[in-house]
């Protein structure tokens, strides 16, 4: 019985051993903050992400003001890409995008990006909610937008993606 808890301790040690005397390239504790944040100005709410809201009865249009603030001396220059997807990927990807061409800013520190929930439909072939079930939880659109954003300068911020809740 010793010699099986000895046995048993002894390759506790060696396996803790050999876990941390690995060598670990590139650790870094530091969040990847863009240098300029971005902000949704017309969010209803963060539910995991930055929401806005659509309304069936109002016509279903969807508008996301992006910001960023002026004290950071930046301007924006266009919206360059826009997905809708379920991944940040699908923003860096050449094909498949929301929006194929970039949407130009105008020199200032907001953009606004507007469409439709009938573009949406077309673009994504997935249904929006119907009368039955918006306004409840669930009324959330199947796809996130995700943005790419150019800022004056050239440097590129990839936002947090925003959802589309719709109501009656």
């Amino acid at each position: 019985m010793k010699l099986y808890i000895k046995s048993i301790l002894s390759l506790g040690v060696i396996i803790t051993m050999a876990m941390t005397s690995c060598k670990k390239d590139n650790v870094s504790l530091v969040n990847n903050f863009p240098d300029v944040p971005v902000t949704v100005t017309n969010k209803i709410g963060i539910f995991t992400a930055p929401a806005v809201s659509t309304s069936l009865s109002g016509g279903g249009a969807i508008k996301v003001i992006l910001e960023i603030p002026a004290s950071s001396g930046r301007t924006i220059k266009e919206i360059t890409k826009v997905a809708a997807g379920t991944a940040y990927g699908s923003v860096q990807a050449t094909t498949g995008l929301y929006v194929t061409g970039p949407i130009a800013g105008t020199g200032t520190t907001s953009i606004t990006f507007n469409t439709t929930l009938a573009e949406y439909t077309a673009k994504t072939g997935l249904a929006a909610p119907t009368a039955a079930t918006a306004g409840t939880a669930t009324s959330f659109l199947a796809r996130n937008f995700y943005f790419m954003i150019t800022l004056d300068n050239g440097q590129v911020i990839v936002p947090t993606y925003v959802r589309v809740y719709v109501d009656k």
